[in-house]
């Protein structure tokens, strides 16, 4: 069976360091400006879907939350578990197979996690699993890029010098899925990753949402939390509620 894309990429360390920007400090802006959008109970129970190494996990226990979460990397769950403690737990877990049943208040999906898999099937999957897993009323939010903006304004190729390594990095948008080709030098070691999105439009994720019984209620364009534009926001950010 050919391994997907992303089972090896994100258990890699240099998927770490190309990404070092988004950071501890970035995460807890974003969260600080969320729950204010979000406006959830202080008990709030909150999954922390595809969550990396924990960073924004961590930060909404710390506010007090009851934080889960569940990412598919096994290098990202050891690592965030030396952070667990009675209101934070991780699992590896691929959220294409169900989890919690009307449990959540929340569920967050940030920095693109979403979009990864070769059919629209298994998106609608992980859509319906958020559904599963939300109470009645519950809210979800997914952080996507804003595939318009991507599409106007992709850089080909361009190179990061980042802990004394030089990532070249390749885009090219097929069809609809962008793709990025990361190549770089470890000692003798030339070393390539790949990764592949899927170019959804706000029409799209109204599709899908609808499909899984969950209603977009509100959209933003950026961490900010700016007022969604087109042509002009880089990101996409929908909140989906389940009804009551």
């Amino acid at each position: 069976m050919r391994s997907e894309w992303f089972a090896s990429w994100f258990d890699s360390p240099y998927y770490h360091i190309l990404y070092q920007s988004h950071d501890d400090t970035e995460a807890r802006l974003f969260i600080d400006r969320l729950l204010q959008a979000l406006d959830l109970p202080g008990d709030a129970r909150i999954l922390d879907l595809a969550c990396g190494k924990g960073r924004h996990a961590r930060y909404l226990a710390e506010k007090g939350f009851d934080v889960t979460g569940l990412d598919i990397s096994p290098s990202n769950i050891v690592f965030a578990r030396q952070f667990e403690h009675e209101r934070l737990t991780f699992s590896q877990h691929d959220m294409r197979r169900p989890f919690y049943i009307n449990y959540f208040d929340a569920i967050l999906n940030i920095f693109t996690s979403f979009g990864y898999f070769d059919s629209d099937e298994d998106h609608i999957k992980t859509l319906a699993n958020v559904h599963r897993g939300l109470k009645s009323g519950g809210l979800f939010l997914l952080d996507f890029f804003n595939a318009q903006w991507v599409q106007q304004n992709m850089v080909k190729h361009e190179v990061k010098s980042l802990d004394g390594i030089e990532f070249h990095l390749h885009k090219t948008i097929r069809g609809n899925r962008i793709y990025k080709r990361v190549e770089f030098t470890i000692g003798d070691k030339k070393l390539m990753f790949r990764e592949q999105v899927r170019l959804f439009s706000t029409s799209d994720f109204q599709t899908m949402f609808n499909e899984s019984g969950l209603k977009i209620i509100e959209m933003f364009g950026d961490y900010d939390l700016s007022t969604f534009q087109p042509e002009h926001s880089r990101r996409l950010i929908l909140i989906g509620q389940k009804p009551l």
